[in-house]
């Protein structure tokens, strides 16, 4: 499981870098609009890496490995789709791939769901 904490750094450090870019290199280049949506992206992308690091920390002592591994994918998937299709939305304008984003929201959810089941499971056994 420490491969989330590793993706969790990635995706944080890509957070930071694509925040700043947002701040320092797209204000005045992208509407107003864009650059909310942009930044709506770098902060559940900072959330979501957050939480891989989460479970990267704690998926020895939850157990149930399985339940961990796709809450961590899961989340993965929930940075790709979301995250990702507010960057290209907001850089790009192509609206179309907005329809895909509520998928990465519901990974999120998912994989957060997956993440308390596994935590309530190991409550039971200990």
């Amino acid at each position: 499981m420490s491969k989330f904490i590793a993706y969790g750094a990635i995706y944080a450090l890509l957070g930071v870098a694509l925040g700043a870019f947002g701040a320092h290199g797209l204000e005045g280049k992208i509407t107003e609009r864009m650059l909310e949506v942009y930044e709506t992206g770098v902060r559940y992308q900072m959330y979501h890496a957050l939480g891989l690091l989460l479970i990267g920390a704690v998926a020895d002592r939850l157990g149930h490995t399985g339940l961990v591994a796709w809450a961590g994918r899961l989340l993965q998937a929930g940075i790709i789709i979301f995250s990702g299709s507010l960057y290209v939305l907001s850089l790009t304008g192509f609206t179309k791939l907005g329809i895909v984003t509520p998928l990465g929201g519901v990974a999120f959810i998912a994989g957060w769901g997956l993440l308390i089941a596994a935590a309530l499971k190991r409550g039971k056994t200990s």
